[in-house]
């Protein structure tokens, strides 16, 4: 299967995130099937914070929107909200937090 790979200068325009010429050829989303599971893959961008041990990002995908609800409600108790689910260009659901030991996650509804 062929990576599904979306640079910052193919997105829709964003003011919150605006795509600039150090950026535009950065990758905002790629995903790879590797033995069945779907491993996906993001660069940094020059405003982003690296940390070790925070410079990973855990990945929920569901086409069940109630799961999808239903495994972020849980893993935000105790831990911090980045972004509240919401439709976004990509997913009609999406979300993402910092659970409560500190692992970034992204929680997205599958619509295909």
């Amino acid at each position: 299967e062929e990576p599904d790979i979306m640079i910052y200068g193919e997105a829709p325009p964003n003011s919150q995130m605006p795509v600039t010429e150090e950026t535009k050829n950065l990758v905002m989303h790629a995903s790879l099937t590797i033995f069945g599971t779907v491993v996906m893959f993001m660069d940094t961008t020059p405003d982003m914070q690296v940390n070790q041990g925070d410079n990973i990002v855990l990945t929920i995908r569901s086409k069940d929107l109630d799961e999808v609800q239903s495994f972020f409600n849980k893993m935000k108790n105790g831990g911090r909200v980045l972004m509240d689910l919401q439709e976004t260009f990509y997913s009609k659901c999406y979300g993402m937090l910092i659970d409560k030991f500190g692992i970034p996650w992204q929680f997205i509804q599958d619509t295909d």
